[in-house]
């Protein structure tokens, strides 16, 4: 997802990419371009904007021994009150502990 238009060469240099302006519009085509698979968001801040407008069915989190000291925070910025969660599925890795939490409707 941009808010800039797609340089001019956008489809010989990227060929697997799609341009949209919205987080509405990037879901909706990930998920028509995934068919029956899984889409993933992996950006914080595209993240924070699609639970907050009720596009995400599941989160997943993988919590790994590693601490870092900037970046953006997965839930920093999360706007429009609770969001409620199911219980997790619990996935034990090597080094990481993977969490899936459903999202309440």
């Amino acid at each position: 997802m941009t808010h800039r238009p797609p340089p001019e060469d956008a489809r010989e240099r990227f060929p697997r990419t799609t341009f949209t302006g919205s987080v509405e519009k990037a879901v909706a085509t990930a998920k028509e371009i995934a068919g029956d698979e899984f889409v993933a968001i992996t950006s914080a801040s595209i993240i924070q904007q699609a639970l907050s407008l009720g596009l995400v069915d599941e989160l997943c989190i993988s919590q790994v021994p590693v601490l870092f000291g900037t970046g953006i925070r997965y839930f920093g910025e999360f706007v429009g009150g609770h969001l409620m969660l199911e219980d997790p599925v619990v996935v034990q890795g090597t080094r990481a502990l993977h969490l899936r939490y459903p999202v309440r409707r």
